[in-house]
C-alpha cells in the first residue's frame, strides 16, 4: 500500500475538504466493489483510498498524519475497531453511504458493528540522550478511563448483567430505509439508547456508573528502542483508554523529548563534541580524554592542527534504529588564542614570530599606552 494519502486521492497537501471530498467520490464511484463486480485487487484499492480520505478529512488526525505519517494515525479510526481501519464496523456499504446516501439495497445491507474501541491516548515522555542512545525502560503515569474493577467491565450491579437493548435489538445501530436516485438506500447509525453496544444496564455498577470504566491514574512502564531521536512517538498498542462496557482499550502515543546534553550535539546517528586547545598543543601535539557515551577515550591531536579539524572517533556515536552498528563520535579542535600574555611570554612569542620572519605589531603599541608613555 502507498503510504502518502494525498497521492492516493490524487489531491495536492494544501487541498481543503471540498477537493477532498470530490477526489473521493470519483474514485469510490470507480472502485466500489458492487461497481467493479468484486474483485480483490480494486476493493483492496478502495479501502486504501477510503483510509486515505477518512484520515485527511478529519483535522485532528490529518495534522497528526502530517507530523508522523501513517503511524501516527493507525488505530485511531472514528469510532472504529477491531481491525476495521474506518470505524465503519467493517461493513464497505456504510462507507459508501457518507456519500451516495446508502449502502442497502444495491450496495449489500448493514450489520452489527464490532465493540466500539477506547480513545487513544498521547502522552510526552521526556528521555535523556544517553537513554535515547542505548534504549532502557521509562515509566510515564498518565490519567484515563480504566475497566472497572467493580463490575469487571460489564457496568452491570453485582448479581445482575446487562441486557439486549430493545431499540436496535443489540445490533447496536438503527438503521433507516430511503429512496435516492441510486434506489431504495439503508442507512445505519449507532443506537442513540445504547451508545452503539447493543446493550442496556438497568441496575447500574455504583462505582462506575454503567459505564464498566473509571478515570484513575497509572503508571505503565514503556520500552524506549536504542536509537530513538527526538520527536519519535511510540505506538503502545491496548494502552489508551478502556472502552465503554468492555470494548478493546485504544491505543498509547508516547511522544519522545530526548533533553540535549551539554558534551554533545547530535546529528543522526552521530555525535559532534568540541575540544579546545592552546597555540603551543595545536603546533606540535598532544593527547587529549575526552568524555563519549561509553566513558571517557583518549584522542590524538596531531602536531600541526588548525581550528576547525575534525577527528573522527568511528563506532562511538548512537546506535543505529532497528539495523546494526552505530555512528561515530567527531570531535571539533577549537585552537584558543590566548587574550593576555605576560612579559616573559610575550617577549617568546616575538622571538618565534622573528625566527620565522613574521611581521607582528610592536610592543606598546596602542593609543593608551603612547598615551601613557607621555604622561609618564
Amino acid at each position: 500500500m502507498a503510504t502518502d494519502y494525498y497521492e492516493l486521492l490524487g489531491v495536492s497537501r494544501s487541498a481543503n475538504e471540498d477537493e477532498l471530498k470530490k477526489a473521493y467520490r470519483a474514485l469510490a464511484r470507480e472502485l466500489h466493489p458492487d461497481a467493479t463486480g468484486g474483485d480483490a485487487a480494486t476493493e483492496e484499492r478502495f479501502k486504501e483510498v477510503t483510509l486515505a480520505y477518512e484520515t485527511l478529512r478529519d483535522p485532528e488526525r490529518r495534522r497528526r498524519y502530517d507530523m508522523f505519517g501513517p503511524e501516527g494515525v493507525r488505530g485511531s479510526g472514528a469510532g472504529g475497531g477491531g481491525g476495521d481501519p474506518f470505524g465503519f464496523g467493517g461493513n464497505i456499504g456504510d462507507i459508501f453511504d457518507v456519500f451516495f446516501g446508502g449502502g442497502g439495497g444495491g450496495f449489500g445491507g448493514a450489520s452489527r458493528p464490532s465493540a466500539r474501541r477506547g480513545a487513544d491516548t498521547e502522552v510526552v515522555l521526556g528521555i535523556s540522550l544517553q537513554e535515547a542512545a542505548f534504549g532502557g525502560t521509562k515509566d510515564v503515569t498518565l490519567n484515563s478511563a480504566v475497566t472497572c474493577t467493580t463490575c469487571s467491565g460489564s457496568g452491570a450491579r453485582a448479581g445482575t448483567s446487562p441486557t439486549s437493548c430493545p431499540d436496535c435489538r443489540g445490533s447496536g445501530q438503527v438503521q433507516r430505509v430511503r429512496q435516492s436516485l441510486l434506489g431504495q438506500m439503508v442507512t445505519a447509525t449507532p443506537c442513540n439508547r445504547c451508545q452503539g453496544t447493543g446493550e442496556t444496564v438497568s441496575s447500574p455498577c455504583p462505582d462506575c456508573r454503567g459505564q464498566g470504566r473509571r478515570n484513575e491514574e497509572r503508571t505503565l512502564t514503556i520500552n524506549v528502542p536504542a536509537g530513538v531521536d527526538n520527536g519519535a512517538t511510540l505506538r503502545v498498542t491496548g494502552s489508551g483508554a478502556a472502552a465503554l462496557r468492555g470494548g478493546p482499550a485504544g491505543d498509547l502515543y508516547v511522544h519522545l523529548r530526548v533533553a540535549s546534553d551539554p558534551r554533545f550535539d547530535r546529528s543522526g546517528n552521530d555525535l559532534v563534541a568540541t575540544v579546545h586547545v592552546s597555540f603551543a598543543q595545536a603546533a606540535l601535539g598532544t593527547e587529549l580524554e575526552i568524555e563519549t557515551l561509553d566513558g571517557t577515550s583518549q584522542i590524538e591531536v596531531p602536531a600541526g592542527t588548525q581550528s576547525g579539524k575534525i577527528i573522527r572517533l568511528g563506532g562511538l556515536g548512537v546506535p543505529k534504529l532497528r539495523a546494526r552498528g552505530r555512528g561515530d563520535l567527531l570531535v571539533h579542535v577549537v585552537v584558543d588564542t590566548p587574550t593576555k600574555l605576560s612579559k616573559e611570554e610575550e617577549d617568546l612569542v616575538r622571538q618565534f614570530a622573528e625566527l620565522r620572519g613574521e611581521a607582528v605589531a610592536p610592543p606598546e603599541h596602542g593609543l593608551f599606552s603612547r598615551l601613557r608613555s607621555r604622561i609618564n
